[in-house]
């Protein structure tokens, strides 16, 4: 057991830190769930207790860039299919998120052929199965360009964009009435085919805030005369982090590892000029940064 001078440091240093890091974010939990876990691991270590209903006097204060999907994994940024780097805020660094939002993020996604879901996803209910026995490599490749660039998509249903001030999702679950919203710009940078082994498809994607994968697959599937969901999604990497160089796992989730990252981190936050940045809606709910409890 550490000595009390020992936790007292421990303390010091945790509650000193300021910046922005990586970490890795599995499938299954919410991007809520596991900056909370996160949170705990970190003030128990430094000996520190919390009340859970004091949030104006928190004595650690972290946040993250955007949700990543609960069917997601990688670099925490995105709720549903979540990133396998996610990017978080810790101390006075929680004010340095809403730059990341800005930036560019990367995606590979598997996506299904001949079947939708009302979700987009595979945690959904299938709600249409066409024929996919058509559609060649050569037709996918030549449908993608369609989707590069300055384009328009229309969010998905369950997302967690708000309507009245309640997550679409959560409303569309309780049976209420919810209204689709309107498509919007974004911008795709790249996409490509990583495979192509029908009905499955692999894509890499590198987009700006606001983006949805799993629209761009449902895009997809009815563009070439079909339908199609996204079976697995990771976020490789959002603005300057990437999965395989600085997300934490969560064996490494702690106070020394943590400085460490941080102070790396200070060396990988690009200026707003590098940042390639989306005319985006300021008021987007999916991208907004979110803070523990």
């Amino acid at each position: 057991m550490a000595s009390s001078s020992g936790s007292v440091a421990l303390a010091e240093k945790l509650q000193g830190l300021n910046g922005l890091f990586a970490i890795y974010k599995k499938k299954g939990p919410t991007s809520a769930d596991v900056l909370n876990l996160l949170k705990n691991k970190l003030l128990k270590e430094a000996g520190i207790k919390q009340h859970p209903m004091k949030r104006k006097k928190q004595v650690l204060k972290l946040g993250h860039g955007g949700t990543l999907d609960s069917a997601a994994s990688g670099v925490l940024g995105k709720k549903r299919w979540g990133l396998k780097a996610k990017v978080v805020g810790i101390g006075k660094g929680t004010k340095m998120l809403s730059g990341m939002l800005s930036c560019s993020k990367k995606y590979t996604t598997v996506g299904e052929f001949g079947k939708a879901t009302d979700t987009f996803d595979a945690l959904g209910t299938v709600t249409e199965v066409q024929s996919y026995d058509h559609i060649t490599k050569d037709d996918l490749e030549s449908t993608l360009k369609k989707f590069r660039g300055n384009i328009m998509q229309t969010p998905p249903i369950y997302s967690a964009l708000k309507q009245n001030g309640q997550r679409l999702s959560c409303l569309v679950k309780k049976g209420e009435a919810v209204e689709a919203k309107p498509a919007r710009p974004v911008v795709v940078f790249s996409l490509s085919v990583q495979d192509y082994n029908p009905p499955c498809f692999t894509l890499n994607v590198e987009c700006g805030g606001g983006f949805y994968v799993r629209s761009l697959v449902n895009d997809l599937g009815k563009e070439l005369s079909s339908c199609a969901h996204v079976k697995e999604l990771i976020r490789t990497k959002q603005g300057p982090f990437t999965l395989d160089e600085h997300a934490l796992q969560e064996e490494k989730w702690t106070i020394v590892e943590i400085v460490k990252a941080v102070e790396s981190g200070v060396q990988l936050i690009p200026s707003e000029v590098a940042c390639k940045k989306l005319k985006m809606d300021s008021q987007d709910d999916s991208e907004q940064v979110k803070e523990a409890t």
